[in-house]
């Protein structure tokens, strides 16, 4: 939520100058609510979605539902933050002081729990698939491993959220808004920050999927094309969505002069925006690929009586379970996706 960047003084006084920083405003008012009332919706929804499947029909019988229980708990929080911030970029921000701190720390919170859990998910497939007989045989002591990380997550994450919740404040700019200043927060700390949200799943998805990639290689069955093209696809969508906010915050923190380019606020806010999709693909790229979880889903959509306005023939239907069984019949030791 970086407000910061709105300061006139940060601009030169040339009429070319405030021109195009009066443009970068009137972009931002039309861009920001946008992409947030999108992701709001679809990541609410989405999330949702995830959640009723999990706490209705499908119980937490592994670390990897411990997981995907967990990831998009932390996403619906975050997308219920949105509509404030929708309000704030439209008007101005007129919900005081501390619903500011503990919007911007719930906002941070639940980034970190969310990209940890992410990491978490990545080093479970790694196990599920490289070590795929330990795994099984180390069943019930990985599920208390299991709880104890997910409560180990959401505490690192707090507390890694603390200088947003300490540093937060309402300032009095072009109008009233609600944000913190990098400058304002210990180098050691922005570094930790973007170490725990970044760089720590990042290589953790190359080390992890490197392997499993190479594993699959080896192993027969129909899975594994399947399989490789969903790990293309979660690190494609991870270096999407988070490297180019990441580089943003990464040159944001260690060349201040970048504050005062227009130009620079147009690739925060764009970038910015970009990251907040995962809210949205989570869901897609976690879940629904699991056909353990499909199965549970189509369950809650013909029990809530959706099923005949979805326009769905039982012939589809019949298809879909075919193709269930078979794969449960086919898939090999080394299916990751085998949820």
């Amino acid at each position: 939520m970086d407000e910061e960047y709105e300061d006139p003084g940060f601009f030169s006084t040339a009429n070319d100058s405030r021109q195009e920083h009066h443009q970068f405003l009137a972009f931002k008012r039309l861009f920001l609510p946008s992409i947030y009332v999108v992701v709001f919706i679809c990541g609410l929804l989405g999330n949702s979605l995830v959640l009723a499947v999990y706490i209705f029909y499908q119980k937490l019988k592994s670390v990897t539902d411990l997981f995907l229980m967990s990831l998009p708990l932390a996403d619906l929080v975050f997308v219920c933050t949105l509509p404030f911030w929708t309000y704030a970029s439209i008007h101005e921000w007129v919900f005081g002081k501390y619903t500011c701190k503990i919007l911007l720390g719930v906002y941070t919170l639940n980034f970190y729990t969310s990209m940890l859990t992410l990491t978490c998910i990545t080093m479970d497939r790694f196990i599920a698939v490289v070590q795929a007989t330990k795994a099984h045989n180390q069943q019930a002591k990985r599920m208390f491993w299991g709880k104890v990380i997910c409560w180990a997550i959401w505490v690192t994450s707090l507390l890694v959220s603390l200088p947003q919740i300490i540093y937060g404040n309402v300032s009095s700019l072009d109008k009233a808004v609600c944000s913190y200043h990098d400058n304002e927060i210990p180098t050691a700390v922005l570094a930790t920050q973007l170490t725990l949200g970044f760089f720590l799943p990042l290589l953790a998805m190359v080390v992890c999927y490197s392997i499993i990639i190479k594993t699959l290689l080896h192993a027969r069955g129909f899975q594994k094309h399947k399989s490789l093209k969903i790990i293309f696809l979660v690190v494609g969508v991870f270096l999407l969505t988070q490297v180019p906010f990441n580089l943003v915050k990464l040159v944001r923190s260690t060349h201040w002069e970048y504050h005062a380019m227009t130009s620079f606020q147009y690739a925060v806010i764009v970038t910015e925006a970009l990251a907040y999709l995962r809210a949205c693909l989570n869901p897609v790229l976690y879940a629904f690929v699991g056909l353990k979880f499909r199965k549970n889903f189509w369950k809650l959509v013909k029990d809530v009586g959706c099923l005949p306005y979805l326009g769905f023939s039982s012939q589809w239907k019949s298809e879909e379970t075919s193709k269930m069984s078979s794969a449960s019949h086919n898939v090999e030791a080394t299916s990751m996706f085998q949820l």
